[in-house]
């Protein structure tokens, strides 16, 4: 390894990236890896990634996957038991490529990457950053593979705080993660970095409204006669998948003319079934899975875009896509919608199904308003949140660490 951060900042770091999940799934915490590599690839970093055996391979990328769990081909998305057996797949994983690569840094990402980080720094002596988006207790209960008031939970609580103090710094999407990890974790504020989700504003920018574009919007059932409200990420309960279906049954009944174009994956037979049950099929379309390269012109479809979200520790940021395309967009309030969109956001009140439904009828009935409000978040993506300003902090952070680190060198 190189003998000092300045030598190794001349050439490029040599990056180990843990990615406990099946990278690459275009959503969420994905995205935000991807993009990170992509910024790091750009400086003259090298990544290697290591990963579950599952995911697609998007190209250019070094991913150094672990064997499958015998007998399994699939496993769930979150929070899952088998979720044991590939990190213990992972360690191993990511030990033998320890000796290969010889990292520079350890970035970690989730808490079962920081805890296996941890382990490989202090083997190997290697600075360890640890990319939180979330609170693992906190998803473990909105994925409902824990109660919150069993004694695993207390357990896993307890952990987590373990875990959070293992790293000598912490990378937050969001102002509300570094709060909630110094008010709820104990977390000394200098070892916390903000470091927020971005989005590449470039490649999501509003459509041009000609021919095309309405063919593309009745190739996906949307009538020309409706407002499109779009919505693309997880389908799951925690992300409100279920209680936008009811708001738009509840808009329905009022006679308003929207059509929900709902792009994402899994549980797709659940919620259309659900969709049959509440009468609402018609009016919305499962689109399923879209490859984050065909986002931006999925998203474009859109006149208002939705973001549900019920959990109060993760991120969002899905909602960046919105605001890069233009769209005006309706939330729960939650503190990283608040973060991200401002005074430009249509707020519903966390879980009101009835005032998510209020916030979506304002909208379609309001087109002036729908372009002023979309004009102001496509400025505030492109100035506030593009990927240029959280990597050259994720780079900083590399070079203080690694500073410290060949200081410690020098005085030994």
């Amino acid at each position: 390894m190189a003998d000092s951060a300045a030598a190794l900042s001349s050439r490029g770091y040599r990056i180990l990236m843990l990615a406990p999940t099946s990278f690459f799934g275009d959503y969420g915490c994905h995205v935000r890896i991807l993009e990170e590599v992509h910024y790091l690839q750009s400086q003259g970093c090298r990544v290697t990634i290591c990963t579950y055996p599952l995911g697609q391979n998007p190209p250019g990328l070094d991913l150094r996957r672990t064997a499958h769990i015998p007998l399994r081909a699939d496993y769930e998305v979150g929070s899952s038991r088998h979720k044991i057996a590939l990190d213990a797949l992972l360690a191993l994983r990511a030990l033998g490529v320890m000796r290969t690569v010889r990292p520079d840094i350890i970035h970690s990402h989730l808490h079962e990457g920081a805890l296996i980080g941890a382990g490989l720094s202090a083997l190997w002596r290697v600075p360890q950053v640890f990319d939180f988006q979330g609170s693992m207790t906190a998803e473990m209960v909105d994925h409902r593979f824990i109660r919150s008031n069993s004694r695993i939970y207390h357990a896993a609580r307890r952990l987590e705080r373990l875990i959070d103090h293992l790293a000598p710094r912490i990378l937050t999407s969001t102002a509300r993660a570094r709060d909630l990890l110094i008010d709820c974790f104990g977390c000394r504020p200098e070892r916390i970095v903000h470091a927020p989700d971005c989005v590449n504003a470039s490649a999501f920018r509003p459509a041009v409204r000609d021919d095309t574009w309405l063919q593309a919007r009745r190739a996906q059932g949307i009538p020309d006669d409706s407002v499109a409200v779009v919505y693309l990420g997880l389908l799951a309960d925690y992300q409100g998948t279920g209680r936008l279906l009811q708001a738009m049954a509840l808009l329905a009944q009022r006679g308003v003319r929207v059509h929900l174009l709902l792009g994402g994956y899994p549980n797709i037979e659940h919620y259309r079934q659900l969709a049959h049950s509440l009468g609402v099929a018609e009016h919305v379309t499962f689109a399923g899975r879209v490859p984050y390269r065909q986002a931006p012109a999925f998203l474009a479809l859109g006149d208002i875009a939705i973001a549900p979200k019920l959990s109060k520790t993760e991120g969002a940021g899905k909602i960046l896509n919105y605001m890069a395309v233009g769209l005006p967009t309706v939330v729960y309030d939650t503190g990283a919608s608040r973060e991200y969109l401002a005074e430009w956001g249509a707020y519903a009140a966390l879980g009101d199904i009835a005032d998510l439904a209020a916030r979506i009828e304002e909208l379609a009935g309001d087109p002036a308003r729908r372009f002023a409000l979309g004009e102001q978040l496509r400025q505030r993506a492109v100035e506030a949140y593009g990927w240029e300003r959280t990597g050259r902090t994720i780079l900083e952070t590399y070079n203080t660490l690694l500073s410290a680190r060949h200081q410690a060198k020098s005085r030994a």
